[in-house]
């Protein structure tokens, strides 16, 4: 897989290995911001596509091939 920078997520398209409350294709909706600004990004919300429910999950989740796949698969 390619290398995730946490600043290029936005609108990123996912497949989760596992369904997901029966949702198999997200979105990152958001890319959720530090507080104070100069720490690191940690998290990103992920937006089913058809529920369009949003989940918060750790953005380094998105880099284990075993749960997630770039692209909608």
């Amino acid at each position: 897989m390619n290398k995730l920078s946490p600043k290029k997520l936005l609108l990123t398209k996912w497949t989760a290995v596992t369904p997901i409350a029966k949702q198999k294709h997200f979105l990152v909706s958001k890319v959720i911001l530090p507080e104070p600004p100069n720490e690191a990004i940690e998290f990103v919300e992920i937006e089913a596509v058809y529920s369009k429910k949003i989940t918060q999950i750790a953005w380094r989740d998105l880099t284990n091939e075993e749960l997630w796949l770039q692209g909608w698969k």
